[in-house]
């Protein structure tokens, strides 16, 4: 249970195709998931989009939490906080925060992305050190990429099967490439009623976390907001579950199926 929070956190992050002649998200946009670990309603984790400033340039700046609550606070704690900067013209992230306490462990550790110098790097406030990067200009961070791959790709043109990749730095162990399939259509039955869905399978390594290679299955809306509604996860030990409870401040008209 320990990894679950970083888990959905990831996942939120997941590339999630978008149009790229119409606008997917902006400031106030809120989400928030309700996480099921086995049979636990195990926390709830929220993404919030502003607008700020990094250095003097116009930015979005998203802050994700994640809780335990309720039962399974009793047993297993967790306060996790992850934040980034990025570019509200080309999304480029500038900055990347990950602050986690996971039942006594604990991270707490801040990327910052020089693309003048094709390098990025990686504080850990923790154990007061600092690694650097090569980095290109088409890096993410584990959330920002979610917010450029929304607002970059067209989804009209792919086919079942079709898979895209992506360059992401969020830890210490450096730059990884992430890769995303499309599956196809289905709709899914929420507490806001029927949703038209795009689903698709992330490959991801297996070991450590998830049970095998394809483990993660993601739903986003098939409208022009294409946000999360339910992610799947087989887990080395148990599953996960997270649903879409609750949002605000959508860009576009959320498109619900009410019968």
């Amino acid at each position: 249970m320990k990894k679950f929070t970083i888990l959905l956190l990831m996942l939120m992050a997941i590339p999630v195709m978008g149009q790229e002649d119409r606008p997917a998200f902006k400031p106030g946009e809120w989400l928030k998931f309700r996480i099921h670990y086995g049979f636990l309603n195990a926390s709830y984790a929220t993404l919030h989009l502003t607008s700020d400033n990094f250095k003097g340039t116009p930015v979005y700046h998203v802050v994700g939490e994640g809780k335990t609550t309720g039962f399974a606070s009793i047993f297993f704690k967790v306060d996790d906080t992850y934040e980034s900067y990025f570019d509200r013209e080309d999304g480029k992230p500038y900055k990347f925060i990950r602050k986690i306490d996971e039942g006594g462990y604990t991270k707490d550790m801040e990327i910052e992305f020089n693309y003048d110098r094709k390098n990025a790097v990686l504080i850990d406030n923790k154990n007061s050190t600092k690694q650097s990067f090569e980095i290109h200009n088409q890096i993410q961070d584990l959330i920002s990429a979610s917010y450029y791959l929304r607002s970059n790709y067209n989804l009209d043109e792919f086919v079942e099967g079709e898979a895209i990749d992506l360059d992401m730095l969020f830890d210490d162990d450096g730059v990884f490439r992430f890769q995303l399939k499309y599956l196809g259509k289905e709709t899914l039955r929420t507490k806001f009623g029927k949703v038209e869905c795009l689903k698709f399978r992330p490959l991801v390594q297996s070991g450590r976390v998830f049970k095998e290679k394809e483990s993660l299955t993601l739903w986003v809306s098939n409208d022009w907001n294409k946000i999360p509604i339910r992610i799947k996860a087989d887990l080395a030990v148990g599953s996960l579950k997270a649903d879409l409870d609750g949002y605000n401040g959508l860009r576009n008209q959320f498109k619900i199926i009410m019968n």
